[in-house]
Formats: C-alpha cells, structure tokens, sequence
C-alpha cells in the first residue's frame, strides 16, 4: 500500500507540474491554485507512505522524484507538445538506472 501512495504521490505532483504550466506563471490564478492544491496532496501522500507504511524517507523520495520527472516529460510532450534535448534522455536513462539500482 505504501507504494501505491508514491505512485499516486507522483501523479499527484505531475498534475500540479502541468497546472503550473498552464497558469502561465500563476497569471491564470486558477491553475495556479490547482498546482498548489495537487502539490499539497503529493506530499500528504508521500508522508503516508513513510509515516504510515514505514517506507523509508530516501527510497519514498527517489521513487516519487522518479515518477514525477518521468510523468511531466511525458505530460510536458503530451499536451504541450514540448520535447527534450538529447542530454535530457540521457537523464531519463539515469533515472530509470537509479530506480532499478533500488530494487537491486
């Protein structure tokens, strides 16, 4: 369970990613109130997971660190048709190498 509120932790923090980037530097006060609001719930559910589950802080952290970076590339392309620079899938594949490192 405690993994699941991570996930759900991530998304949360990627949906406040892109309600912070369509508030067009909160000058849409109503997108920016989201992120805030989103940004709250990702850490709420990042505590439970350490507090409640007993995931440790540093493993809980990089996990949903991962989850966001790899969440608002995706969002970022998706719906704002943004794309990296070759040194940013470079950071991709250490993100996905450090997640699987934990595992290990």
């Amino acid at each position: 369970m405690g993994f699941l509120c991570i996930v759900l932790s991530g998304i949360l923090d990627v949906f406040a990613n892109l309600a912070l980037q369509k508030s067009n530097g909160f000058r849409d006060i109503k997108w920016g109130l989201l992120a805030l609001v989103l940004v709250d719930g990702a850490f709420l559910l990042l505590s439970f997971a350490v507090s409640w589950y007993g995931i440790k802080l540093p493993i809980a952290y990089t996990l949903w660190g991962a989850v966001g970076v790899l969440g608002s590339v995706a969002g970022a392309y998706y719906f704002f048709r943004q794309s990296l620079k070759p040194i940013g899938y470079f950071g991709i594949v250490l993100v996905i190498t450090a997640v699987g490192l934990l595992q290990a």
